[in-house]
């Protein structure tokens, strides 16, 4: 029949990680989504030898600029974000030297000058943590004009990327 559901989407789970979140997984029918990145960064980090995957959306890129909230929310922030979202992947045996990471946003979304390039200032913060952390990333899509929607299947290690120009699918595995 036709358009019927197959026995593995019937299972399927979507985990929405919204503005300042993370969320990590090592079930295969998880797919995790952030949706609409302007100037704000989302990486998705994969180790496929153990199926675990991640994916943050980072706001900004420092907490100095505000240590109570960077205290309560520390994915909101390039700094304490990622380092806590790699603790967590190691915690589900997501070794460093297998890791892979998918990097998107950093868009200038403000018609005009936008005097406090949010935008850039958040991927020059996450290319220098994923660095220090030793991460490999795969492939980014930074910068411009265009926001961006990005999927993780952890199953799979599939990324999907969404823009107003189309969708591309990529492999972390």
């Amino acid at each position: 029949m036709s358009g019927a559901p197959t026995l593995p989407s019937l299972f399927q789970q979507r985990v929405v990680v919204g503005v300042g979140d993370l969320a990590v997984s090592n079930n295969a029918n998880v797919n995790i989504s952030t949706f609409a990145l302007g100037s704000c960064v989302g990486i998705i980090v994969y180790d496929a030898a153990v199926k675990v995957g991640g994916l943050i959306h980072i706001m900004l890129p420092d907490s100095t600029l505000s240590p109570d909230k960077a205290q309560k929310q520390p994915a909101m922030f390039a700094d304490t974000g990622l380092p806590l979202m790699h603790r967590q992947l190691c915690g589900m045996r997501a070794e460093r030297a297998r890791m892979r990471a998918f990097v998107a946003g950093g868009a200038s979304v403000i018609s005009g000058s936008d005097m406090f390039k949010i935008g850039e200032r958040n991927i020059v913060a996450v290319k220098k943590l994923i660095g220090t952390l030793g991460i490999r990333v795969v492939k980014a899509d930074v910068g411009g004009v265009n926001n961006r929607t990005i999927h993780l299947n952890v199953g799979t290690g599939e990324v999907t990327l969404k823009t107003p120009l189309g969708t591309s699918k990529l492999s972390l595995a």
